[in-house]
């Protein structure tokens, strides 16, 4: 980091301004915000992982793919090819649908591809073998004790399934949390990393589903209503089971110890399995789906809806207060600070990046700017490793600049 900010704007002709006035003074950034703006020799921008972390994420991602295989040979041998395949382009519906809303919520910060499939990954295959594992230990123990029975129905779905999954999920998660400290920086993203892991445990189980209804036989009504209930009414529901436990996760990002994360990945399980057991605890009581569907269901998804969205007003305001500081120090100007902390403002830079060509230079400037204030924000809350990342990222933006008035 240099010793004095580089206060050089790229003043083009038609450089985007605030719509809103600068906000005038903000209050002066904290000691510890000033020592680390100007501590330090310059660093280079770090954009890529070292070479430790990037032999695990090979390794990581060849387990990934020999396990995957045994999740092909299993539903293959389960419901045939001929299903299988059917099932598999049903199952992309649902998978859409989620997928698109995750890209939504993570627009503001966006997380690192890669980590995205890991976690699809890890919940299409390694939680969805953890599951059938567990399932398939415990039937033939209680089929080797005599206690198999028709209270098994009940009992996997509302009581067992919950509990494997949710665990199997929510394990995906922590690893991400435990391994991206740099990219978890709160709740939003303990959301998003949940979100993408239950979307490919729920593609898994749709294949699954879809193909067994394909081949029963009995009519196309039943398979019409189960792709209706599973693909178009609930394709969010393992969604929001695991986002309890990503929310949890999300909020132990704040405090700087890995056993906070631990910690708290116990206590989201818990909502996780409730919401859980109760989905598919309901089915065994209740008469009418679609009633108990609109009456029970559809206000929580509601009620998560306006979590998600407090949340990413939080992150705003947070980009906001950190960019200001910045602006203050004379990293930004004051017009940038307030754009780049609205999506109107946002749009409106990118706008003017394409029309010159500079369009993919924009939106990596605005992605290292927003990184930037999540890094500020991990310096205040006491992590001192975020000084690093701070330095790493005040250098991509003097580059990203420099690129951008290239």
């Amino acid at each position: 980091m240099s010793a004095t900010p580089p206060n050089q704007p790229p003043y083009m002709p038609g450089y985007p301004r605030a719509e809103r006035p600068w906000p005038g003074h903000v209050g002066a950034a904290d000691q510890r915000v000033q020592q680390s703006f100007y501590a330090g020799p310059p660093a280079p921008a770090r954009r890529g992982a070292g070479t430790g972390a990037l032999v695990a994420a090979i390794l990581g991602f060849v387990l990934l793919g020999l396990l995957g295989l045994l999740v092909v040979l299993f539903l293959v041998g389960s419901v045939g090819p001929v299903a299988f395949a059917i099932a598999g382009v049903m199952a992309l519906v649902p998978l859409g649908i989620v997928l698109l809303a995750v890209r939504w919520i993570d627009r503001w910060e966006p997380e690192p591809r890669g980590a995205l499939i890991f976690g699809f990954g890890w919940g299409a295959i390694v939680a969805v073998l953890g599951a059938l594992l567990i399932g398939f230990l415990v039937e033939a123990g209680l089929a080797a004790t005599g206690l198999y029975g028709g209270w098994y129905d009940f009992f996997g779905a509302a009581v067992q399934a919950p509990i494997t999954e949710e665990f199997g999920k929510g394990l995906g998660v922590l690893v991400l949390f435990l391994a991206l400290r740099r990219h978890f920086d709160g709740p939003v993203d303990g959301i998003v990393y949940a979100a993408v892991v239950a979307a490919g445990f729920a593609f898994t189980e749709n294949i699954l589903y879809f193909g067994s209804a394909l081949i029963d036989g009995s009519s196309v009504a039943v398979t019409v209503e189960t792709f209706i209930i599973r693909g178009l009414l609930s394709p969010f529901a393992h969604v929001m089971f695991t986002s309890a436990t990503g929310l949890a996760i999300g909020y132990a990002a704040r405090f700087g110890s890995n056993w906070m994360g631990v910690l708290f990945f116990l206590i989201g399980l818990v909502p996780a399995m409730l919401l859980h057991g109760l989905w598919n605890g309901a089915l065994f009581f209740v008469g009418d789906f679609y009633a108990y569907y609109l009456v029970v269901q559809v206000p929580l998804f509601l009620f998560a809806i306006g979590i998600v969205m407090f949340l990413l007003s939080v992150e705003r305001r947070v980009t906001r207060a950190r960019l200001l500081e910045y602006a203050q120090a004379g990293w930004f100007t004051p017009d940038e600070a307030v754009m780049l902390s609205t999506s109107d403002g946002r749009g409106r830079l990118r706008r003017w990046a394409v029309s010159r060509g500079r369009g993919p230079q924009m939106r990596r400037f605005i992605t290292d700017a927003t990184r930037l204030a999540h890094a500020r924000q991990r310096v205040l809350s006491g992590r001192a490793a975020a000084l690093r990342d701070e330095a790493d990222l005040l250098a991509a933006i003097v580059q990203d600049r420099r690129e951008i008035g290239a």
